[in-house]
């Protein structure tokens, strides 16, 4: 082959070579556009913070940390002893107030039938009406405190609101509690979700709806299945305007401080297929979106309006 046909070929392999190379990349880019795909993802869950409704020393605990536990399920139990006195107080009391109701009905009772007959005066007769209503009123209030006594008493018990994993429990026996202090956490079994979190700009291609492939780190040969049931509609705003409403979103960093990047927010999908394995809170996974839509499903009002 002479210089020049060498010289043709050179040319025309490049040329194919780097044809190839933009078809490929803005095949990827079109792809990433129109299925937007994240490696940002987290699998999220509800916590329920267990917090004790009254105070005093625990004196059983009955969980160990990480255990599965059922609803209704005893988590520990606080020193009953001086609740238990308030109730037998309140009893008291409520006795007393009933001694005390029974005497002034009688009276009243007496004072009318004085008063019909013309025996004793109105204001008699008006004195005994005040007494027995003051005495009802004594009376309503005793079996008030009694309930409360009693409610207290049962707050010594604390349960499992939900079906869950009791997580962070560093409590032993004799640790005093303070009355709506936290005291540890439990993980709802029943509200795991997939958190990924997508550029701004992909979100114009992300619909309520819409199915995606979610892969966990460390098993990303067995992908399962997941719907997007909402896209998040606010993100923490580090600006400095101390608006304390603000703390309450989602904080998402960027990934790099001196380039302007688009901002990410949250997408909520649900899980749909079987995982690799049990799911546990804050767990990474990657999240690739499909085109098609759950059957069935309504777009929001938003979506409507686009």
């Amino acid at each position: 082959m002479n210089p020049a046909s060498l010289k043709l070929v050179n040319y025309l392999a490049t040329t194919v070579i780097i044809g190839l190379a933009a078809w490929a990349a803005i095949s990827l880019y079109s792809r990433y556009v129109q299925n937007p795909w994240t490696r940002d993802g987290q699998v999220r869950a509800n916590i329920v913070g267990i917090a004790p409704r009254v105070s005093g020393p625990i004196i059983v605990v009955a969980v160990r940390d990480n255990e599965r536990v059922k609803k209704g399920d005893l988590l520990f139990e606080i020193d009953p002893n001086d609740f238990q006195a308030q109730v037998d107080i309140a009893a008291g009391q409520v006795q007393n107030a009933q001694a005390t109701f029974t005497q002034q009905q009688q009276n009243l009772h007496r004072q009318t039938d004085l008063y019909r007959t013309h025996v004793n005066a109105l204001q008699d007769f008006q004195n005994a009406q005040d007494s027995f209503a003051a005495a009802q009123a004594q009376l309503a209030s005793a079996k008030a405190s009694l309930e409360l006594a009693k409610l207290n008493l049962g707050y010594t018990k604390v349960f499992a609101p939900v079906d869950g994993y009791v997580t962070n429990m560093n409590t032993s026996p004799g640790t005093y509690v303070t009355a709506g202090v936290q005291l540890m956490a439990l993980v709802d079994t029943s509200s795991y979700w997939i958190a990924g979190y997508f550029k701004e700009s992909q979100l114009p291609n992300i619909k309520v709806g819409q199915k995606a492939i979610i892969t966990m780190m460390g098993y990303e040969t067995e992908p399962f299945e997941g719907v997007v049931r909402s896209l998040g509609w606010g993100i923490y705003v580090q600006d400095g305007s101390g608006n304390t409403g603000t703390a309450l979103l989602p904080s998402i960093s960027p990934t790099i401080d001196w380039v302007r990047l688009p901002q990410r927010f949250p997408v909520r999908m649900e899980v749909m297929g079987q995982t690799p394995v049990p799911l546990r809170m804050g767990q990474t996974v990657s999240v690739a979106m499909e085109q098609s839509i759950e059957s069935g499903v309504r777009p929001d009002s938003n979506e409507i309006a686009k």
